[in-house]
């Protein structure tokens, strides 16, 4: 029964944040806020509610092991899965500004995560606290950054989300929140019973059955992005969410509880260093990243996979 309430958990999880984001980048899109924004906030927190809402069930319940490799494993798979297989469709190419400012800001938070919680091998109240701040300032800067677009007057593709009317969207983000947070509950409660019984620690689904679950909505959204030749979208989304999930997931749930950090943590969250600057590597050399690069990053995923199961 387990499994049963696992997939009605993810579907719910998928599903409102589609709905949200439907509803959200539709008014957006009403105040004419160019793609990449939208991608970068708007998109990126919607798709990043499923981590949101698991990662601060779990805190609430004590499963913190569940929060922090949701969060962390749902980032690496963003990065290294969401974009590997978005370039199988076309090359990503990346904006310099995004080279210069979102994409190496991505890197750093995931760095100051790595401080935070090797200090004393806790994600403290203070800690959290100090993650939401930077959020609240990285929000600010998209808003400017939207403000600024919107003063020059920058062109904005209305294929992308078809408006819909204010009441719709208003249904939309509603039902939207309300079923992330149902799906979030039913996710933590199923997981958690389905490692007990196969003897799994909750670091390890988190990192794979959840961390996979919750970042399905980057892939859907990333991938038809791409496929769109929307690019700006596709890998704004994966950027934007990877901040948010350090910045608002983490923040939030250890502020609410403090999250204990295993030696696999802190692991992780290096790998995720890495392979973040890696990745960063590869769009720096073109201004894009290409097939073949895309290929290395799904290789390099399906390592990590084999590693964290063995270990």
């Amino acid at each position: 029964m387990e499994y049963v309430w696992l997939v009605v958990g993810f579907i719910l999880l998928i599903k409102g944040a589609d709905y949200f984001v439907d509803g959200s980048s539709s008014i957006a899109k009403k105040l004419k806020v160019p793609s990449l924004i939208i991608g970068m906030t708007i998109v990126a927190m919607g798709t990043s509610l499923p981590e949101c809402s698991v990662s601060i069930s779990a805190a609430l319940a004590g499963k913190n092991g569940l929060a922090i490799s949701n969060a962390v494993g749902s980032n690496i798979f963003n990065l290294m899965v969401v974009c590997g297989f978005c370039t199988l469709f076309c090359p990503l190419k990346v904006d310099k500004k995004t080279l210069k400012k979102e994409f190496p800001f991505s890197v750093l938070v995931a760095i100051i995560l790595l401080i935070l919680g090797g200090i004393g091998m806790i994600l403290g109240r203070v800690d959290g606290i100090i993650l939401m701040v930077i959020f609240a300032g990285f929000l600010y800067s998209m808003v400017n950054s939207a403000k600024k677009a919107r003063a020059a007057g920058e062109n904005t593709e209305e294929e992308e989300y078809k408006i819909l009317p204010v009441s719709k969207c208003i249904l939309f983000i509603i039902g939207g929140i309300a079923a992330i947070v149902l799906g979030g509950n039913l996710v933590v409660d199923s997981a958690s019973t389905i490692a007990a019984n196969f003897g799994m620690s909750d670091t390890l689904i988190g990192l794979t059955v959840v961390a996979f679950g919750t970042s399905l909505p980057e892939l859907v959204t990333s991938a038809v992005a791409a496929k769109k030749n929307e690019v700006d979208m596709a890998l704004g989304n994966v950027i934007g969410s990877n901040i948010f999930n350090i910045l608002l997931v983490l923040g939030v749930s250890a502020a609410i509880s403090p999250v204990v950090f295993a030696m696999e943590n802190i692991i992780d969250i290096i790998v995720l260093v890495v392979m973040s600057i890696i990745v960063l590597f590869f769009a720096w050399s073109k201004q894009k990243i290409v097939r073949s690069e895309g290929i290395i990053m799904l290789v390099m995923y399906a390592a990590y996979m084999v590693y964290i199961c063995m270990r």
